[in-house]
């Protein structure tokens, strides 16, 4: 796959077509543009959301775009961000069913005169950890196919079947197909754990996906989505003129909603909601664009329930992130600052996946920030919002104690004690909660940083609650090592490990360097707190406080 080079960003926004937000007739009233409309919860049928009066956020200038810029595409995104209708949207474009874009931007820069033959794959559903279910699955959705285009192919192999397919229905409608391949690489992700599985998985779609290329002179236009960016030799080596289009800028908000679209299409659902919260807790992530977007699974829920809530989150448990983390020594300090390069962001494979790439592709992690590195971009990556923050750090406590009531207990307490200023019952408080750790899984654990290990567990209580919590703050004297804002209060953490308590304490280094220093305009009470702990202990030896 094509990677795009991120140096050109300005001038492809800037000929970029702007997409209209559920365009309306200039006669439409303004109660009209008011009215509350069937949130499309779970719909991922375009001629569903438009015949039952869904809101819709009108993605076809994109459409249009691509039509014009090229014939073969791929794009990655997170689940739930809304690829599967946009396929489905491209589907209704290329067979011409004109009457359901009336209103969007394509009604008016479109033929409608040309149909074309359209073939969509979906891998979204299905067991594929189990052998030779891929093979079945697919063979299915072929006969599926062909039984709706009334042609019967003789071959035995679903590339074979796939092939004669694409040119029986060239032949039969006179114009070339249009492919559409949806969750393209869920049979692979799906049995990452079965690792056989998932290589026969990985080989069998190889061979499947390269027959697009072959039958190139009965193809009109390629899109294939999913999750993944699996590298160009280990899946897509006989389909390498696809143009990958997850990080050109001008394409960044392809899926998702942007605040354009929350004010203007969800205007209606917007009252009695705190529109800054929405920003925090659900905006965020961002492919290289002008502007950040949010997962629209998230709003739809938000505008349903009233309420806020990790609703991406809570649909997928991530055990199989949350062990990787673990098993690889990912301190929750470190998710606030991973580096990736477009390789390394792409690198994803079965028998190697990076840890920013699986964060990244998955949206636990996105772009923050971009830097040039002798002409390479490089990614600053972290949390996208509040939302995942606060998820994620609850799901590596949840891991690390093995029991959900200890740790509702302990977060739940760190709030009351925190909120009165309680420092005494805060120390008991993570006294106790380092002790109720299982010793089994210090000694496993890979981390030899101890110091790190523990203001990593304290950083993820603090991050679980939801508090504004920075992490290795630099000031003009050093870096500090966790900072706290909570309540109209400053707390400055400094941690330290030592052999035995006689060694000191870490209150010293916070006066020192003057750390409170760079937090006293905001003109809150600024507490010092020096956290020291026992390499041989396992637990805190000290737990000093001071003003600063």
């Amino acid at each position: 796959m094509d990677h795009p080079r991120t140096r050109a960003r300005n001038q492809n926004n800037a000929a970029t077509p702007r997409p209209m937000m559920h365009a309306k007739r200039d006669s439409d009233t303004e109660g009209e543009r008011m009215e509350r409309r069937k949130l499309p919860i779970g719909i991922q049928t375009f001629r569903k959301m438009r015949e039952e009066n869904c809101y819709y956020v009108d993605k076809t200038a994109y459409m249009r775009q691509l039509v014009e810029e090229g014939s073969h595409f791929f794009l990655s995104r997170p689940r739930r961000f809304g690829k599967s209708l946009f396929l489905d949207t491209l589907k209704e474009l290329f067979e011409g069913n004109a009457p359901l874009f009336e209103g969007l931007y394509i009604c008016d820069h479109w033929d409608w005169s040309v149909r074309y033959p359209v073939v969509r794959l979906s891998f979204g559903s299905g067991n594929f950890k189990e052998p030779g279910y891929l093979q079945a699955n697919l063979m299915a959705q072929l006969d599926g196919v062909e039984r709706r285009a009334a042609v019967k192919s003789e071959s035995a192999t679903a590339p074979g079947r796939f092939a004669f397919l694409i040119e029986a229905l060239h032949e039969r409608a006179g114009q070339r197909v249009v492919v559409l391949i949806d969750e393209y690489d869920k049979p692979i992700l799906d049995a990452l754990e079965e690792p056989e599985i998932a290589r026969a998985n990985r080989d069998f779609l190889r061979g499947l996906y390269a027959t697009i290329k072959d039958s190139d002179a009965h193809v009109k236009f390629v899109f294939l989505t999913g999750v993944s960016k699996f590298s160009k030799v280990s899946l897509f080596s006989g389909l390498n003129n696809l143009i990958d289009i997850t990080l050109e800028p001008h394409y960044s908000a392809l899926c998702g909603y942007t605040d354009a679209d929350l004010d203007a299409v969800f205007a209606p659902e917007l009252p009695g909601l705190d529109r800054d919260e929405i920003r925090r807790w659900y905006k965020g992530y961002n492919w290289l664009g002008n502007e950040r977007v949010y997962n629209p699974f998230d709003v739809l829920l938000l505008f349903r329930r009233r309420r806020f809530g990790a609703y991406w989150f809570e649909t997928a448990t991530p055990t199989f992130l949350i062990e990787t983390l673990v098993s690889r020594g990912v301190r929750a300090l470190d998710l606030e600052r991973m580096i990736g390069t477009d390789e390394l962001l792409s690198a994803f494979d079965i028998d190697h996946i990076a840890t920013e790439a699986l964060l990244f592709q998955t949206g636990y992690l996105t772009i923050q920030d971009e830097d040039d590195l002798g002409g390479q971009p490089l990614y600053q990556l972290g949390y996208p919002n509040q939302e995942v923050r606060q998820s994620l750090n609850q799901s590596l406590l949840r891991h690390l104690l093995r029991n959900a009531s200890t740790q509702t207990a302990h977060i739940v307490q760190l709030y009351k004690r925190l909120s009165v200023n309680d420092f005494s019952g805060l120390e008991t408080l993570f006294k106790s909660f380092f002790a109720s750790i299982p010793y089994p899984w210090h000694t496993k654990n890979d981390i030899a940083d101890y110091e790190g290990y523990d203001a990593s567990v304290f950083y993820a209580c603090f991050a679980s609650l939801g508090l504004d919590t920075t992490v290795e703050d630099s000031t003009s004297h050093g870096r500090l090592d966790m900072a706290v804002r909570f309540n109209d209060n400053m707390y400055l953490f400094e941690f330290k490990v030592v052999e035995a308590a006689a060694e000191g304490t870490a209150m010293a280094q916070l006066r020192e360097r003057h750390y409170a220093d760079k937090y006293r305009d905001a003109g809150l009470p600024i507490h010092l707190i020096a956290v020291t702990f026992s390499k041989k202990t396992r637990n805190l030896v000290a737990f000093e406080v001071a003003p600063a």
